[in-house]
């Protein structure tokens, strides 16, 4: 294991160890998960075999995630230099991007070749696009450094679920507006994640396109430039697709729009659980606070923050934007979810049960105690929350 050594303010020499370190490479393997169903699919002609995936990650994950338990270790201040420097951990971020594009092309290749039934065929391309959430991720890994190359990559990355205008939107728009009604992906306390997608998933594109539009204004262009990075990206995901197409036929259009569906359907699972009903307040003169740590849910459970480079620890992220994945921080009682990512996802797919255990947690904060001005809270579901809740003025 590698030791990072440094001085703390008082002079006093302090050493680090990333225990995790290797445990790192596991974002690796997240993106080839469809080839297990593939390769079991082919040795036995067993379909069910194909959808392995979606066991793993809403199955087992949740329960691996609470047997292992959670990491609250962080790296000290002094080192964080140090370790955002560290070239292997940014190598895992660079390489997991051509695994994306294997994987969509392999599994194409299959669901194309291998005579499936129509539900096998439908599963493999949900699993492939499961699977394709994480490149939106990488995308956010990357998209937030200010390196050409890393910037390039994401674009790339997110060429391949087809969701190019997101870094534009997360890190203009999303960043700014977090934790607010303004916010298309901060969710609101009562609003289920069915009514919170058909506002995040429109308006976040929305969003993306204005602001892009208004970057290249400034430069004297208009929006259908060369430069428009949305269509950057676009146009490679319309590049995939033609090949894709030419390859193996029409039937992939089909097999790409559950692909991509899916892929969406995971970075809407991740924003509506990341700052549900947090809500920043306004001084009397209509000021935004600050962004604080205490406006974004956290989890510190380790094998999910290990495939999804320590998304989890989203309030230091918040904090500080461009810091790299391996250097995010703990904080003492702030939000924190009960699993994981992959099990708070199951829990938002059945409103009623989500509400029954979220509600509660969010009104205990010590930030809020009760109080539900200090909330964000659905507008069509304020007067049953004011009903199930005492108000709080």
């Amino acid at each position: 294991m590698k030791t990072y050594v440094a001085a703390d303010e008082h002079g006093t020499a302090i050493a680090y160890t990333d225990r995790k370190r290797w445990l790192w490479l596991a974002s690796l393997l997240y993106p080839l998960q469809p080839f297990i169903g593939i390769v079991l699919h082919a040795r036995t002609g067993n379909e069910l075999w194909l959808l392995l995936p979606i066991l793993l990650n809403y199955g087992i994950g949740p329960i691996a995630d609470w047997l292992i338990g959670e990491d609250e270790n962080n790296p000290p201040e002094a080192v964080v230099h140090q370790l955002d420097q560290d070239r292997y951990y940014r190598w895992l971020t660079w390489l997991v991007v051509p695994l994306h594009f294997v994987t969509l092309a392999g599994t194409a290749w299959y669901a194309a070749t291998a005579s499936l039934s129509l539900p096998a065929f439908i599963g493999l391309a949900a699993v492939a696009g499961m699977v394709a959430g994480l490149a939106i991720n990488t995308g956010h890994e990357l998209g937030h450094k200010n390196s050409k190359l890393e910037k390039t990559l994401s674009k790339w990355v997110l060429a391949v679920p087809a969701y190019g205008h997101f870094s534009i939107e997360h890190n203009r728009g999303h960043h700014r507006d977090v934790a607010t009604p303004e916010d298309p992906a901060s969710a609101r306390m009562g609003e289920s994640i069915y009514k919170f997608a058909l506002r995040e998933i429109p308006g976040a594109f929305a969003r993306a396109w204005e602001h892009e539009r208004e970057r290249l204004v400034r430069r004297g262009k208009t929006v259908w430039h060369t430069d428009n990075q949305i269509l950057q990206s676009f146009g490679l995901s319309l590049a995939i697709a033609v090949a894709l197409v030419a390859a193996f036929g029409p039937i992939m259009l089909l097999f790409l729009l559950l692909h991509h569906a899916l892929a969406y359907w995971q970075l809407t699972s991740a924003n509506y659980i990341e700052h549900y009903g947090l809500l920043r307040r306004r001084d009397a003169d209509g000021k935004l606070e600050r962004c604080q740590p205490h406006h974004s849910w956290n989890s510190n459970h380790i094998l999910s923050n290990l495939v999804l480079f320590h998304l989890e620890r989203h309030s230091d992220h918040h904090t500080h934007p461009l810091r790299r994945y391996q250097s995010l921080r703990h904080f003492p009682n702030l939000p924190t979810l009960p699993n994981g990512y992959f099990g708070m996802y199951l829990l938002a797919y059945v409103p009623p049960l989500w509400f029954k255990v979220m509600d509660k947690r969010l009104l205990a904060l010590p930030h809020i105690q009760g109080d539900l001005d200090r909330l964000n809270i659905d507008p069509d579901a304020r007067p049953a929350i004011e009903q199930r809740y005492a108000v709080h003025t």
